[in-house]
């Protein structure tokens, strides 16, 4: 007869989940730095939130600035104070929507998407794939399918 694998103590569950929320904290911080030093290495002094908006608007762009607002939850002062400091740092321009021309899109230079590649591609940057290099290919896709299975529950908390 098999075990269900479910069954486990209240105690036990508790504290397995205790466990992966210490290492996502673990994960969170590395990533804060990982981005306020990828920032400082696109443009020295930029901000982790302007990098933040400057990747999205580089990786998916052409976009309006109220579509990153609304991928990034960044509310329209907030949106306007980044987009201006990436005109300032030549990193992004506005081009006129030829589907509205009322709205302007957001588009990565080419300069600076270059930057972003190298930044990307740059050996002392890729400290996960250094670890994830010393696993087995079939343990790196089950970390896979559980942060996507993770991802995909439904947030049921109140705010």
């Amino acid at each position: 007869m098999t075990a269900d694998p479910l069954a486990a103590s209240a105690d036990e569950r508790d504290e397995a989940i205790r466990m992966v929320e210490g290492e996502f904290m673990s994960m969170a911080g590395r990533f804060r730095r990982l981005i306020a030093r990828r920032a400082d290495r696109l443009s020295p002094g930029l901000l982790p939130g302007g990098f933040k908006v400057f990747t999205t608007i580089a990786l998916d762009g052409p976009l309006t600035a109220s579509a990153v607002g609304e991928q990034l939850l960044l509310d329209k002062g907030q949106m306007s104070r980044m987009v201006a400091a990436l005109e300032e740092r030549n990193l992004v321009v506005r081009t006129p929507d030829p589907n509205d021309r009322r709205a302007q899109l957001l588009e990565a230079t080419p300069e600076a998407k270059a930057r972003l590649d190298e930044i990307h591609h740059d050996p002392s940057e890729r400290n996960l794939k250094r670890k994830l290099d010393r696993w087995h290919v079939a343990d790196i896709r089950r970390l896979a399918d559980l942060l996507h299975a993770l991802n995909e529950e439904e947030d049921v908390s109140r705010d």
